[in-house]
Order: structure tokens, then sequence, then C-alpha cells
């Protein structure tokens, strides 16, 4: 085999694996989590534990109303603050943060999980800036 052959077989592997841990990835956060579209965050918020996964610096630029904030970068030392008895409702600026936080969550015996369709990009509710 020449090393032309090779590097094209070494390709496809590390692209076949890739493709195979992306696949993973995504049905993990899918399982983790129910995405929520705006209009039932916003029935379910008032009854549960609404967070905000983005840094502080960009939740204090405007965050939706009533929400507090655990960093995903804080989140590991910080999920402890989060209850297991109640729903929790998360979301980011879009959703792959949130949803990296559900599967943490998730792996750590927390149920109730929903995220926020779009995040706060897309949120058209009230907010507050501090």
């Amino acid at each position: 085999m020449s090393e032309n052959n090779i590097s094209f077989i070494l390709t496809i592997i590390v692209l076949v694996g890739f493709i195979i841990y992306q696949g993973y990835q995504y049905y993990t956060r899918k399982k983790a989590s129910t995405v929520l579209t705006e209009e039932e965050f916003r029935k379910g918020m008032r009854k549960a534990q609404l967070i905000d996964v983005r840094e502080k610096n960009v939740f204090d630029g405007g965050h939706i109303l009533g929400a507090r904030n655990i960093p995903y970068t804080l989140f590991k030392t910080r999920m402890v603050e989060i209850r297991k008895d109640q729903p929790i409702y998360l979301y980011d600026q879009g959703r792959a943060v949130s949803a990296r936080a559900a599967v943490k969550l998730r792996r750590a015996g927390y149920e109730d999980i929903y995220c926020l369709k779009g995040g706060y990009e897309k949120w058209t509710g009230k907010t507050k800036r501090k």
C-alpha cells in the first residue's frame, strides 16, 4: 500500500470517528432535556428554577426576568445550588450551552430538565438588565 492510500484510509477513519462522536453527543443532549418553545417555557417557568448559564457579564447585560445566573464555566461546582425536587428551566444565548448543562445535570441525577428553544437570542418576553 502506498503512503497516499494509508493517509486516505486514516483520514476516513478519523472522519467516521468524528461523525460517530457528534452523533453520540447529539443523542445525549437530546435525551438529557426537553426542548420547549417560548410559549411552553413561559407557562412553566414560574413554577421552576429558571437558570441562565451564560457568563455573568452577558447575564448582566440582559436576562429573562426572574432568572438566576449559574455560568456554564462554574456549573460543575455550583450545580449543588439547584434543587432536585423542582423543574429546571435552562437557557443560554442559543441552545448549545444549556444542552451541555442539561447533560451534566442528568448525569448528576436531576430529572425534570427543560431548555428554551432558540435561547435568549429569540426571547420576546420580559427581560431585566443590571
